[in-house]
């Protein structure tokens, strides 16, 4: 992020909800990184956030001023069919409790990270903000979509009656450091990671993954992300409160890549980092989800951002981490 816009005071108090996460750690890591020092962290085990009463203590005695929601119950197509119900009751509860409690205290900005699955299954690509609640949401995941959707709408709405300043921003499919490789609830690239990686360590002549492999999806690696959300809570008011402030539109923001590629084309390049030199198998038995879901990120361009981190340099990142990650827990 370019330090020129930054209007944040770097010693401001910052409330990173699910600071362990995925999006959580790169948030934290590009904070430090910009230099903000009073970052307030809480563990689940520390602050379980679909406890109302819990949150409303911790928001009145740490008062953060800025609030980033990256908190939820994340999973792909096997978790979310699964355990439908835990996915839209804990996420709602989280997001409710925090939306509540952030305005309740006074907090000057506050960033809601939802997912692109909010929009629907057969939107136009590459997809507009605008074309939100346009059609029927994907199945696999809409327990955990309309969640998201909810929270947009909660942001929007105390926007509107309360005056406050809170953002959305939906991501296209992330990974990165810290990512989940869980087969039974992890996303694509960290389940294609581990599935590949296994068959070249055991000298597998073929692995199969899920589906047919036509689906095409964008990626963004996890610090891109992070300093787009920095570089939007940090907007200047004129370009600010535009975007929080409209009546007529929910205060939302596309963050993706601007590019897709096919899941078969993405475990050819996973293969190729990997070192893995055998076939990849599909199985169309199971679900492939979405058939494309592209965003158009021209809403955050134009305000002045644009991702880093290539697709082909990303997976060689995450790869790394998933050795370094593996190593640890074999080591522990």
């Amino acid at each position: 992020m370019d330090s020129s816009t930054q209007t944040i005071s770097k010693s401001a108090r910052i409330y990173v909800a699910g600071h362990r996460g995925l999006v959580g750690s790169a948030l934290v890591h590009a904070l430090q990184e910009n230099r903000y020092h009073d970052l307030i962290l809480r563990t689940h085990a520390e602050l379980d956030l679909t406890v109302g009463t819990d949150v409303a203590r911790f928001f009145a005695s740490e008062r953060p001023e800025y609030v980033f929601v990256a908190a939820a119950r994340v999973g792909g197509i096997l978790a979310n069919s699964t355990y439908p119900a835990d996915f839209i009751r804990e996420n709602l509860a989280i997001q409710s409790n925090i939306i509540q409690h952030s305005h309740a205290v006074n907090v000057n900005r506050l960033l809601f990270l939802g997912s692109s699955c909010i929009y629907p299954k057969l939107a136009p690509q590459p997809i507009k903000e605008e074309y939100l609640l346009s059609g029927p949401l994907e199945l696999t995941n809409r327990p955990y979509a309309i969640a998201k959707i909810a929270g947009i709408e909660m942001c929007w709405s105390y926007n509107r009656q309360y005056g406050t300043r809170y953002l959305a921003a939906m991501p296209t499919n992330l990974y990165g450091p810290r990512d989940n490789y869980d087969l039974d609830t992890s996303h694509v690239i960290p389940a294609i990671i581990r599935k590949i990686a296994e068959a070249h360590e055991q000298g597998n002549s073929s692995v199969t993954l899920w589906g047919t492999g036509t689906p095409r999806r964008e990626f963004l690696y996890s610090e891109d992300l992070a300093d787009a959300c920095l570089f939007l809570l940090n907007l200047p008011d004129e370009q600010f409160l535009p975007i929080a402030s409209s009546p007529q539109k929910p205060p939302l923001v596309n963050v993706g890549w601007g590019e897709d590629v096919s899941i078969r084309e993405l475990a050819a390049m996973i293969s190729e980092v990997v070192g893995f030199k055998g076939t990849v198998a599909f199985d169309a038995s199971k679900p492939d989800g979405t058939p494309r879901k592209l965003l158009d990120i021209s809403r955050l361009t134009s305000l002045g951002w644009k991702p880093s981190v290539s697709l082909h340099d990303g997976l060689g990142l995450a790869y790394g981490a998933f050795c370094r990650e593996r190593t640890a827990l074999r080591s522990a």
